[in-house]
């Protein structure tokens, strides 16, 4: 008597290959993705109805009721500011052109903004913006 033995086998799908391709997706995507430098700094920032967003990938000065300033997450004084200022790394562009947000408390005086704008315009740069928080209009 004859036995006819069939070895099946089930088709089956390899899934190795899609999970590279996905695992080279997910690094892809994690190297590329730019991010907010947002300091740990806490200001209570001054509200406005006018506010519009603007993009902040240049510097960022940060100024608290105390009078403590930062640029960008290193602590300075009125008396070092021109100097960091001065050596600040812009990336080859115009100094014109390279953006500054000032993140300033809303009980900081206006005498320490008049401060600061004469030592970003000592220093040759002009796309200056004050970083506020919006208020909903009143109808």
């Amino acid at each position: 008597m004859r036995v006819n033995r069939k070895n099946h086998q089930t088709p089956g799908i390899d899934m190795s290959p899609m999970l590279d391709v996905i695992f080279q997706l997910i690094l892809f995507f994690l190297v590329s993705t730019t991010f907010a430098s947002l300091p740990g700094i806490n200001v209570k920032l001054p509200q406005s109805v006018t506010a519009t967003s603007r993009d902040a990938t240049g510097a960022i000065i940060t100024v608290e009721v105390d009078g403590t300033m930062y640029l960008n997450d290193k602590e300075t004084t009125f008396e070092t500011i021109d100097a960091m200022l001065a050596a600040l790394d812009i990336g080859g562009r115009s100094r014109l052109d390279f953006p500054i947000t000032i993140n300033a408390d809303s009980e900081v005086t206006n005498g320490t903004l008049v401060q600061i704008f004469d030592a970003l315009r000592k220093n040759g740069f002009s796309s200056v913006s004050l970083r506020t928080s919006s208020r909903k209009k009143e109808k």
